[in-house]
């Protein structure tokens, strides 16, 4: 197996995630850790015994050591920085979002194409192996003619003021991984109509976001669908989704982190997942591994800047409708 090394740039809370699960996949050499951030770019080098850490990210994309580069940095930077890789000749892997902006991800779009460079987004949740065999089933046919798409996303833990402000909104930051897996397991989004409230932290609203939404989904095949998230919970982090079709139906919910429960005065107890690193741990792991067989292999990858273009369009709409509290098509945006 060739062995593929690596730059590894920003050490922060995801950063870290995807740097453990780094240490447990075979043929990968992390040749730098790079982090704005000197002590953090110091201990995600210890983490993976990186030959070095460094301030300098942009240096790190074009060292001559380096292969490949994974992008875990703020939202930010992540345009600028993907453009930088396929413009070094390297493939790329990105965690979500491009941007959160239309104009920057589409310009990110062309310059990916242009340098016809491998370019991977992080919406992991299609490596999970829940979600990864629903799909099977509707590729097989199982469910028949797909009717209705359901998803509902909570958060245990609200993210700080301090992130709200610059997180581009519920729908881009977070539901966004819910509206990928809508087009993945059921096809384009036509039009959405949403609605929210800051519920849980007044503090949101006074930043112009919301804190709990629902919308309902038209999708271009005749199929309808709702989403509903928040951002906390009382009782831990709870994720679901289910697509009905005409001859079945398949539902995706993890229920307990520990596969056990006990049973008592009519009852029972188990535990439940504490964040989305918890949950989607195993498919953190499988879309890297992925990333760097389809390098190896020339396969193409999957999912695409394009992917997160179309996500972030219907994220917008969204996030329009929510706000002007009105229908809205998606080609509007």
């Amino acid at each position: 197996m060739k062995t593929i090394s690596i730059a590894f740039l920003g050490a922060g809370r995801m950063g870290q995630t995807h740097l453990r699960n780094l240490v447990g996949i075979g043929g990968v050499h992390v040749s730098v850790v790079a982090d704005l951030n000197e002590a953090l770019a110091q201990a995600g080098a210890e983490l993976v015994r990186a030959d070095r850490w460094s301030t300098d990210t942009l240096g790190s994309i074009n060292a001559s050591d380096v292969d490949a580069v994974l992008i875990a940095t703020s939202t930010a930077s992540h345009a600028q920085l993907i453009e930088a890789v396929v413009a070094a000749g390297k493939p790329v892997w990105c965690e979500k979002p491009v941007s959160g902006g239309l104009e920057d991800t589409q310009r990110v779009v062309n310059s990916v194409r242009a340098s016809s460079q491998p370019a991977m987004i992080g919406f992991m949740r299609r490596f999970d192996p829940g979600y990864a065999r629903a799909r099977q089933l509707i590729d097989h046919g199982e469910l028949g003619r797909i009717e209705r798409f359901r998803a509902l996303s909570c958060d245990h833990t609200p993210p700080p003021l301090s992130f709200i402000k610059t997180s581009g909104g519920i729908f881009v930051d977070m539901l966004v991984h819910d509206i990928d897996m809508a087009r993945w397991l059921v096809g384009e989004i036509e039009e959405v109509h949403a609605w929210g409230a800051a519920l849980v932290d007044p503090g949101y609203a006074a930043v112009g976001d919301v804190d709990s939404v629902t919308a309902l989904l038209r999708f271009k095949n005749g199929a309808i669908g709702t989403l509903e998230g928040s951002r906390r919970t009382t009782w831990g982090y709870d994720i679901r989704t289910e697509v009905a079709g005409s001859a079945a139906k398949v539902v995706v919910e993890a229920r307990n982190k520990t596969p056990f429960s006990i049973a008592r005065n009519v009852g029972h107890e188990g535990d439940f997942f504490n964040s989305f690193p918890d949950r989607f741990e195993a498919a953190y792991k499988a879309e890297l591994s992925y990333f760097f067989d389809c390098i190896r292999t020339g396969a193409v990858v999957s999912p695409t800047v394009e992917d997160a273009l179309e996500s972030l369009r219907v994220a917008i709409a969204a996030t329009i409708s929510l706000r002007e509290q009105r229908p809205v098509r998606v080609d509007e945006v």
